[in-house]
């Protein structure tokens, strides 16, 4: 199946514009590596224009078509958006798995909650109206206080290429719902469903520079986009390092930042547990997305008593996993990204067997896959804590795994990382599990589980994993700003200072 990207322009002030400097940038089908179509570069002189539309659109008739408007307003349009998302729903799904190579099944999932999404920040739109002027009690009768939400402003919303539509939208709905205008840079990698997503702004008739897609590479747009004067705020998910660059670049004007940036995080298993249930659940919290999710349980610590037992298992159960184009029915495991992406995996594989680590499954491009950027699932052991693939971030299908005696060990271990996404455990012992739970030093905790995600809970790090939370209410709060109001409700003068009369 084949896309045409060539009537595709960058979406600005609510129309298709090519780029000033005609780039683009083709786009690779990870499970072939043909080129299948191209998207627009933008640059720092399309992200100027992009951020001229949307400070237009957040002022326009003083505010009052958008971010002014009452919340109702705006709920409208973003229960427009995800009626039509739900009529694209196959559609759009194809165009992910080809994009990105998520396997179809996955990518439908994706879709549904991309839908949900917007239904639910519409909800919470239109609850803001009743939660303006929101009293504040004070300690003197003669002065009454209350609060405004006001939307932030413009923001610039950097997203990933693992959830290229939905991890977009879990910063849209929320940035649209509290009033804000906002231009989206997607990743370079994957870009072609956030440029349906314009064209479903264009058709519901989402008001002109209320949201602009730009697409590019981080250096020549998303790097401009954070350090822009007329940008007051930016949303960031992406790794460490290219967070880094963007807190520093908004630090020079003190913009605010909210940041995810993914990370290493541990899943405990105990010895009283369904070996086979635990087993699924442990493959499935780091493979699930071709095992490109920053919050991949991908240091896995079990309990010695069954260690042999269990890991036998795992090889089992991933022997039973389909590798295969991601349009393929059953497929469980497609192609990673990119050829960089596929590399750096096989790197961080290879430095771990030079290291003295046991690649005990996988490890390799599986025999039957001649074409593609495909991975076997791989199961490594023998992992030491210095161990490269201990400690950084792979973002494929490699799963460490590494014994434990107490409980007190498998914690210590556990929170030994730079990192604090997620952490999973799971065990029969309730009153274990939330021990285990507030011990985790991780802004995401799963019991007998790992990897399920819910609009309505919030989501977000600690430590080098980031800082503040998408997702539920607190999604909502990251794009709104705080305005304490004061009156004076005495009619007797202040009486500070003597009167000249």
């Amino acid at each position: 199946m084949a896309i045409s990207m060539s009537t595709r322009q960058l979406f600005i002030d609510g129309e298709w514009r090519e780029p000033i400097l005609k780039k683009r940038i083709p786009i690779v089908n990870p499970a072939t590596e043909q080129v299948i179509g191209d998207v627009p570069a933008a640059t720092t002189e399309d992200v100027e224009v992009a951020v001229n539309a949307a400070r237009r659109a957040f002022s326009r008739n003083k505010g009052k078509d958008w971010a002014k408007a009452s919340g109702a307003v705006r709920a409208k349009y973003l229960r427009a958006i995800a009626a039509k998302v739900t009529e694209r729903k196959t559609h759009l799904a194809k165009l992910e798995a080809l994009d990105c190579g998520k396997p179809l099944d996955e990518a439908l999932w994706d879709i549904d909650d991309v839908a949900g999404c917007f239904e639910y920040y519409a909800d919470l739109a239109e609850g803001l109206d009743a939660k303006q002027k929101a009293p504040v009690s004070l300690p003197m009768e003669s002065f009454k206080s209350y609060v405004l939400k006001q939307p932030i402003g413009v923001v610039g919303l950097i997203t990933p290429w693992n959830y290229p539509l939905l991890m977009a939208v879990w910063k849209v709905a929320p940035s649209l719902a509290a009033g804000c205008t906002a231009i989206l840079k997607p990743s370079e990698l994957a870009s072609v469903t956030c440029l349906e997503l314009a064209d479903i702004c264009r058709e519901v008739g989402l008001p002109p520079g209320v949201l602009n897609v730009l697409t590019g590479l981080g250096s020549e747009a998303g790097g401009p986009l954070a350090s822009h004067p007329g940008v007051d705020k930016i949303a960031f998910t992406g790794s460490f390092a290219t967070g880094s660059k963007v807190m520093t670049a908004a630090a020079q004007l003190v913009k605010p930042v909210s940041m995810e940036l993914g990370g290493k995080s541990p899943l405990i298993v105990f010895d009283d547990v369904d070996l086979d249930k635990a087993a699924e659940w442990a493959l499935f919290g780091c493979f699930w997305t071709n095992g490109q999710i920053c919050s991949a349980t991908s240091r896995l610590l079990v309990h010695e008593n069954i260690a042999s037992e269990f890991i036998e298992k795992l090889v089992k159960w991933s022997k039973n996993i389909k590798i295969s184009d991601p349009m393929e029915e059953g497929c469980r495991l497609g192609p990673v990204v990119s050829q960089g992406q596929y590399e750096k995996i096989l790197r961080f594989i290879s430095t771990a067997k030079s290291e003295g680590a046991t690649i005990l499954h996988g490890g390799s491009r599986p025999e039957h896959l001649a074409k593609g950027f495909f991975i076997e699932p791989t199961i490594i052991t023998d992992v030491t804590t210095s161990m490269q693939i201990w400690r950084e971030e792979v973002f494929g299908p490699v799963l460490c795994v590494k014994t434990f005696s107490s409980e007190d060990e498998a914690i210590e271990l556990a929170n030994d990382s730079h990192y604090g996404l997620g952490a999973a455990v799971i065990s029969n012992d309730m009153e274990r599990c939330d021990r285990v739970s507030q011990a985790f030093e991780a802004g995401i905790v799963w019991i007998n589980c790992s990897q399920p995600c819910f609009t309505q809970a919030p989501w977000g790090g600690v430590k080098r994993s980031g800082f503040g939370r998408e997702l539920g209410e607190w999604g909502l709060e990251n794009y709104l700003s705080v305005k304490q109001v004061t009156l004076y409700t005495s009619n007797e003068p202040w009486g500070w200072y003597k009167s000249p009369a």
